[in-house]
């Protein structure tokens, strides 16, 4: 069941409006037809994945859907950050794996041939600070090492066991 906040929204049909390019204006569409959905929108062929794919390759819990999510990686996929963070907690809230068993779930994306991560590096060095300290959680070390190699710590936080990795500063309460 969607959550209150999405209420309605199937209900009204909505205006849908697309960008004419050599009139560069506004046309209205009609909500009942949809734009074609493409395959693929770069040069090299690659999709991205939505956290249930992931899940099923991990947890393999459904055969159909797992013959499914392996066929549509088989050309490349890539794992955005935020779908391995919530993959990572589903894991965790839905199927109580423990912090190591997560870790090694990254790990076995971070090597599959198929995947492609976002930022690679970035999730390798959240992964071992999890590893190290399970406690923090996947997704606040994830944060720190985004912020990292972005350049812009230290990583203000009100949680004091993330305080204590490198690159994180507690704030005063």
């Amino acid at each position: 069941m969607a959550p209150s906040w999405c209420a309605g929204r199937g209900d009204t049909p909505r205006r849908m409006y697309t960008r004419h390019s050599s009139r560069r204006h506004l046309q209205k569409r009609s909500p009942g037809i949809r734009r074609k959905v493409f395959e693929s929108t770069s040069a090299s062929g690659m999709r991205a994945v939505d956290t249930d794919v992931l899940v099923r390759l991990i947890v393999r819990d459904d055969a159909n859907q797992l013959r499914a999510a392996e066929e549509f990686i088989l050309r490349g996929a890539w794992v955005s950050h935020l779908v391995l963070v919530e993959t990572t907690w589903v894991l965790d809230a839905v199927y109580e794996r423990s912090a190591e068993q997560i870790a090694t779930a990254v790990d076995m994306l971070l090597n599959h041939e198929h995947l492609s991560v976002q930022d690679a590096d970035v999730v390798s060095a959240a992964a071992e600070n999890f590893r190290e300290r399970p406690a923090i959680g996947f997704s606040d070390c994830l944060m720190l090492e985004i912020a990292r190699k972005a350049g812009h710590l230290p990583l203000g936080t009100f949680d004091r066991n993330l305080a204590k990795l490198s690159g994180a500063t507690r704030l005063p309460q």
